[in-house]
């Protein structure tokens, strides 16, 4: 049986950085503001492999239903304001 998270705890970003170093499941984000901005999602660090092209997100709510092994880092360019939604591994039931 497939496990429904429907909360997480929030992280926000301006500039690129790690959403969580732990395993995990992003459920969404927030994006408040943005000028042209752009975020890649990577599985594990800067260097991680790539789980999403280029988003270019609008302002608003993205639901983006995905889990991470190794954590999940946000690659971010441009001015981009943006709050994920993320649960790890330890806190999903």
């Amino acid at each position: 049986m497939a496990r429904v998270i429907e909360a997480g705890s929030p992280v926000n970003l301006t500039s690129s950085g790690a959403v969580s170093a732990n395993a995990g499941a992003l459920i969404g984000f927030y994006v408040a503001s943005t000028t042209s901005g752009t975020i890649v999602l990577r599985n594990g660090g800067s260097g991680g492999t790539a789980i999403s092209g280029t988003i270019t997100p609008a302002v608003g709510y993205h639901a983006f239903p995905c889990t991470f092994t190794a954590g999940c880092y946000a690659t971010i360019a441009n001015t981009l304001n943006v709050t994920f939604f993320y649960a790890n591994e330890a806190g999903l039931p």
